[in-house]
Formats: structure tokens, C-alpha cells, sequence
């Protein structure tokens, strides 16, 4: 009897341990897929529900204004991809393939552009070129005109700061692809016998196919989300994010929950479209050799024309940032009808930083970027841990299962409009419902960093996942064969390991949430007011100099962050 008994005893404790293993597994990836649904795709769901209840929808669909928002939405976001790439594109082959005078220098300042953040890019950009900017003054005074040669309103006014703004990532995304091109793809070509715009248009451009996709894939989804050119220069021109915020302040939150919903159905169909045109199918064509060398321009006339033609250009990218900081040194009432400023002083930085309640708005925007970014970081961390690794805990490993859900939740916020989630936190989080998992934050101190988090995931989501693949799982094993711990392991080998993907991650959330506009003028409360929602107030009272004075502590705030996230 007891022979009998032995093995199965001897089984047992295998029996009764391996689910106990799997469980141990499985639970963490489990919550961490649960709480990221409850942040980033809940909010959705409930959104869509209440754009199901009442006549809403009957509502939206009888108005021609609505058709007409959600249309503009589209063309305008379509026409910025164009728009930016006939700037970025050309860039970027100037500056890697040409060499002449300062093209290291030049090539940063191009990028410049990036260091605005969007709200204060637009403030700039009616400082400068507005009614009553630098520009339509001096030709005023030029052609000694009675009134403003023109009016920096409607969907032109728009298109020019996209352009201006969004470039960059045609130029960032198109020089990247440039150098891991292969020298010899081009020299095959030449052999046998295309000229030089054949190579450009039959050679180079579908082999930059991915990373022009997903340039316009960027652009897009940035220009269909934009809120600040269309909310200071749209005028009687609506697009749907400036329509669900009217709709909002007009009481008719159904409405603007159908509106909501309408937006990001249009937010996913692009970024399904534009995905499929990415491919991957040309990628293996990338990186196998040296890339093309430069060529020197040795005419002295053409050499000198590029360098001046090249300097030109970077001064008019420069001059948004110098009128913001020319009139941030305008006191209050002194400038009328000048061309420019007859008086400047540092009087405006004064009244900030000598006035507490003056300095509140950016205090608030330092404090709620700061959590908002560790919040999103840890989320990132953990989601890296869990399905990030290569190896048996990773790719093919137990709990393999989650990684298409995490990474899918972990990116969502980014495929949507800011406007959508905004809408979709106030209408979750406005209702008493424990069994629900809602509770009232609308009106708290909380709500905005929460949204910062859900808006930040994607970015350091996306940077820290793909350092976790770039981690060689030997340094973990060796790790643990010296006797280190799990904790121990995270410490010392993968955090180090893992320092440039966490510091672009978090500079690049930290100065998106401290910039932010479009989500905060929808949750921000009194308590948590932020620099940018002080900055169109200050506007709203026509106190120029203290608002342009506001955005350039937070341009200078966002170079120093970016610089010290490229430095490491």
C-alpha cells in the first residue's frame, strides 16, 4: 500500500506548485492590464455609452455645422502632412546629403521648432505675424496704410503654423532614414544609367517609404488633435476639437460625448490607413552599409548662396522665439501703435517672480508635469518588466498572452485627440459609483495630472518598451547566478541599462504635460491652474508682456529639459 502511494506523493508537490507558479505569473500582468484599461480605454467605453443615450445622435447628424467641423478636422489635418513634408523633406536631403558653411549648426536650428511648446508656438506666432504683430506693423508703416494689411484668422492662418510647427518631424524622421541608406543601392543605380532625379524618385524616396509613413502618420494625428491654432486663429473656421469644447460650455454634454466619439472613429481610421502604407517590407534595405557621403559644394558663388540661403532660413525659425522674448520685455500700456516697443524692461519677470500668486500657474504646471511623468514612467517600467523582456518572460514566454493588450493600451492615448480623452475623463470621473470604479474628481486637484498620465503613456511607453528589447537577458542571468536578487537585478544592471530610453521618455512627457493646453483648458480647476491657461488669460486682458514673459520661462524650461534628456 504505502509503495503504491509513494510516487503519487512524489508527484504531488509538482501537482499542486506548477499552478501555483503560473498564478504568481499571470496575476501581475493581469492587473497591470486591467489598470490600464480602467485609465486609458474605460473612459471610452463610457463616453460611448453616453453618446448612445438620448437624441444626441440624431442631433449631430441633422446639423450640417457638426458634418462641416468634422470635415474641416480631416482636410486640414491631411493638408498639414502635405504642408510639412514639402518643408521637411527637402530639409533634410539639404542638410545630409550637401555640405557647405554651418550646416551642423544650421541643422539644429532647423529643428528648433520642436522646443515650443504648442500653445506658447501660436502665441508666438500672433506676436509676430497677428494684426497687430511685428509684421503687419511694419508694412502698415512701410505703405503707410490706415488699418492692418491682413487678418491672421481661418483655415490659412491654421495651416501656417502647422506648417511651422510640424515639419520637424518630416525633418527628424526623413535625416534618420537618410543615414542608415546603403552607398551602393545609389551607385547600382547610377551604373545603370538613371539620372539624378530617377535615384530621387525611383530609389530614395520609396526606400524612406516607413519613415516618411510615419512622419505623416505623426503629423496627422498631431494636426487632427490640435486645439491652440485653431482656438486663437480659427475665427468663424471650426474644427471638431474647438467644436466639442463649444458644445461643452454650451451645456449640451451629449452632444459634445457624440462629437467625441466622432473624432476619434475618424483619429483611428486614419492611423489605420497611414499604418498600412508604413510596411515593412522595405525596412531590410536599411543599414546594410555606409551611407552616401556628402558632397561638397565647390562653386564659391552656389557654396556662399546655400550658406546665406541657409542662414535666412534659420533666422525666420528664429524669429518666433526672439519676438516672444522682445515682448516679454514690454511694460503693461506701452506699446499702442508702434512698430516696435518704445520701451523695454524686465518688469514683467518682476511682477512673476516678485508676486506669489503670479508664480502659482507655473509652480502648478512644475508640480503636475513632475508626478504626471513619474506616474507614466512607473506604469512604463512596469509594463517593460512584464512583457517588455526578451526570453521566456517576454516574447514567447508565459504570460506572452498580455503583450498585445499592454502595448495596445500603452499606445491608444496616443492614436486619439487630446480633446477626446479630456471629454471622456470629465464624463467618467463626474459620477459617484464605486461598484463602477468612478468617483467624482471633476472639480479636484486630480483629474488634470491623471490625464497628463493617460496622455504620457504612449511616450514613455514606447521608450522604455523598446529599451527592455534592446536588453541582453544574459546580464539579468548573470545577475542572479551571483546571487543578486530581483529588486537588487532592477537596481543596479537594468535601470542603468535602461538611463537613455527612461531619460528621453520622461523629458519629452515632462515637457509635453508642461506645455499642455488642449486637455488642460477642459479639467483644470482654480486649485490647479497652469501656465498655459494663465497664459490666455493674461491675453484675454491684453497683458501681452506678462503673457509672452510666462512663455518663455516655459521655452527655456522645455530646452533645458530636452537637452538634458539628449545629453543622456
Amino acid at each position: 500500500m504505502n509503495s503504491r502511494l509513494r510516487p503519487a506523493d512524489r508527484a504531488a508537490p509538482d501537482y499542486w506548485l506548477m499552478p501555483h507558479r503560473d498564478v504568481r505569473r499571470i496575476l501581475p500582468r493581469l492587473s497591470l492590464t486591467l489598470l490600464l484599461a480602467w485609465l486609458v480605454l474605460y473612459p471610452i467605453l463610457v463616453a460611448v455609452a453616453d453618446a448612445a443615450h438620448g437624441d444626441a445622435l440624431g442631433t449631430f447628424v441633422s446639423r450640417t455645422g457638426e458634418w462641416a467641423a468634422l470635415w474641416a478636422s480631416v482636410w486640414v489635418s491631411l493638408a498639414s502632412v502635405v504642408l510639412a513634408a514639402a518643408i521637411g523633406v527637402p530639409l533634410a536631403l539639404l542638410f545630409e546629403w550637401l555640405d557647405f558653411p554651418g550646416r551642423k549648426t544650421l541643422g539644429s536650428l532647423v529643428a528648433l521648432p520642436a522646443v515650443l511648446p504648442p500653445f506658447v508656438g501660436v502665441i508666438a506666432f500672433l506676436f509676430l505675424y497677428g494684426e497687430s504683430g511685428f509684421v503687419a506693423r511694419a508694412v502698415q508703416g512701410v505703405f503707410g496704410l490706415n488699418r492692418a494689411p491682413w487678418r491672421l484668422q481661418g483655415a490659412g492662418a491654421i495651416l501656417l503654423v502647422h506648417a511651422y510647427s510640424m515639419y520637424v518631424y518630416f525633418y527628424l524622421f526623413t535625416r534618420a532614414g537618410l543615414a542608415k541608406l546603403d552607398a551602393s543601392l545609389f551607385e547600382a543605380a547610377q551604373a545603370l544609367g538613371a539620372g539624378r532625379w530617377q535615384v530621387l524618385s525611383r530609389v530614395t524616396l520609396p526606400l524612406l517609404r516607413p519613415a516618411l509613413a510615419g512622419a505623416a502618420l505623426l503629423v496627422f494625428m498631431t494636426a487632427l488633435g490640435s486645439f491652440s491654432a485653431p482656438y486663437v486663429f480659427g475665427g468663424g473656421f471650426r474644427v471638431m476639437t474647438t467644436q466639442i469644447v463649444a458644445t461643452k460650455l454650451n451645456g449640451e454634454l451629449p452632444l459634445a460625448m457624440v462629437e467625441t466619439v466622432a473624432l476619434a472613429l475618424v483619429a483611428i481610421v486614419g492611423l489605420a490607413v497611414l499604418r498600412r502604407t508604413e510596411g515593412d517590407d522595405l525596412l531590410t534595405a536599411l543599414g546594410k552599409g555606409t551611407a552616401p557621403r556628402r558632397r561638397a559644394i565647390r562653386r564659391p558663388a552656389v557654396r556662399g548662396l546655400a550658406t546665406a540661403a541657409g542662414w535666412l532660413f534659420a533666422t525666420l525659425l528664429l524669429l518666433p522665439h526672439l519676438t516672444l522674448a522682445l515682448v516679454s520685455l514690454v511694460p503693461y500700456g506701452s506699446w499702442t501703435t508702434e512698430a516696435v516697443p518704445p520701451v523695454l524692461s524686465l518688469v514683467n519677470y518682476q511682477r512673476l517672480f516678485g508676486e506669489p500668486e503670479r508664480l502659482r500657474p507655473l509652480v502648478n504646471s512644475l508640480w503636475m508635469a513632475a508626478v504626471s511623468t513619474l506616474a507614466a514612467l512607473l506604469l512604463a517600467l512596469a509594463a517593460g518588466a512584464l512583457v517588455g523582456r526578451r526570453g521566456p518572460g517576454g516574447r514567447g514566454g508565459r504570460g506572452g498572452q498580455f503583450r498585445g493588450p499592454i502595448e495596445a493600451l500603452v499606445a491608444l492615448p496616443w492614436a486619439l485627440p487630446g480633446t477626446v480623452f479630456a471629454i471622456a475623463l470629465a464624463a467618467t470621473f463626474s459620477v459617484s459609483s464605486p461598484l463602477t470604479l468612478r468617483w467624482i474628481l471633476v472639480g479636484t486637484v486630480l483629474l488634470l495630472p491623471l490625464a497628463y498620465v493617460v496622455r504620457n503613456l504612449p511616450v514613455t511607453g514606447r521608450a522604455v518598451l523598446a529599451g527592455y528589447r534592446q536588453l541582453d537577458p544574459a546580464f539579468a542571468e548573470a545577475a542572479a547566478s551571483l546571487g543578486a536578487g530581483r529588486w537588487a537585478t532592477l537596481r543596479r544592471v537594468t535601470l542603468p541599462l535602461l538611463r537613455p530610453a527612461l531619460a528621453a521618455g520622461a523629458s519629452l512627457a515632462f515637457v509635453t504635460a508642461l506645455g499642455d493646453f488642449v486637455t488642460s483648458i477642459v479639467l483644470y480647476t482654480y486649485d490647479n491652474r497652469p501656465i498655459s491657461i494663465e497664459i490666455m488669460s493674461s491675453l484675454r486682458v491684453s497683458e501681452l508682456g506678462v503673457a509672452a514673459a510666462f512663455g518663455v520661462i516655459l521655452m527655456v524650461v522645455s530646452a533645458v529639459v530636452l537637452g538634458l534628456g539628449a545629453r543622456r
